[in-house]
């Protein structure tokens, strides 16, 4: 798999979102995207409870350890590169979480609008 190029949605170097837990796509720790990442997972989010809860409401339980896999879970706080599309359909429902844009990948903006982004920048 090769990955995208590494700009963020700003147009500028895209930036770690987290390593501690790790996250990505590639488990890089960036919003680092490809062809293969049919999720797009591509949005640098700052976990809220409220946006675990809606998250695991619609289907994807973050929250949840799951040692089998090597996942902790997420609480609030954790840095973690979500689908674009999830993000974008929590923005609709009115509990988005924070956004870090320059950890957030450029093909983000296939999906979400950058005002949209910026209406939940940290």
């Amino acid at each position: 798999m090769k990955p995208d190029p590494s700009l963020n949605v700003l147009g500028t170097a895209l930036t770690t979102c987290s390593t501690d837990p790790m996250t990505g796509f590639f488990r890089n720790g960036a919003c680092d995207t490809c062809a293969q990442d049919q999720g797009s997972h591509t949005v640098c989010a700052v976990m809220t409870a409220e946006f675990l809860a809606f998250s695991k409401y619609v289907g994807n339980d973050l929250s949840t350890p799951r040692p089998e896999f090597g996942f902790a879970g997420l609480k609030p706080g954790d840095g973690w590169c979500i689908c674009a599309s999830r993000f974008l359909q929590a923005h609709e429902e009115g509990c988005a979480p924070q956004v870090s844009l320059d950890a957030t990948h450029q093909r983000a903006l296939d999906i979400v609008q950058l005002e949209v982004l910026k209406q939940h920048a940290i």
